[in-house]
């Protein structure tokens, strides 16, 4: 069995840290410079985010050098579910329950953060 080893998890939080300031930024954009509603926002930025950090982390935090098409459709289908996760929360906390955007988008992000790492390492890019 693999250890998670604290270099890996340190680069998976710098490459998370990274990945969020891109996100919020890419949130922001949508949301101000486009007016799409926060729901919307969160769908679109989506997108850009996950091919950001599925490259990142192959390459810089898990220096994985397999072909992707295999990693990429198991990373697909986790991305899918927190996309998913990701749109519904917003949709429910700040369109309907009225929390601010980037405390819901803050919010999901600490809470896939764990999970995702540890899917990451033994299933995604095993």
């Amino acid at each position: 069995m693999r250890s998670i080893g604290t270099p890996s998890f340190i680069k998976y939080l710098l490459a998370g840290i990274s990945t969020v300031l891109l996100d919020f930024l890419t949130l922001i954009a949508c949301k101000w410079a486009f007016m799409f509603s926060a729901a919307a926002a969160v769908g679109i930025n989506q997108i850009f985010i996950w091919l950001y950090n599925f490259y990142l982390n192959k390459y810089w935090t898990f220096k994985n050098k397999d072909l992707p098409h295999k990693q990429f459709i198991r990373y697909v289908i986790l991305a899918s579910l927190n996309y998913l996760m990701a749109v519904a929360l917003m949709y429910v906390f700040s369109d309907k329950l009225g929390f601010h955007y980037l405390s819901v988008r803050f919010s999901t992000i600490a809470g896939m953060t764990l999970w995702n790492y540890f899917i990451y390492k033994f299933w995604v890019y095993a």
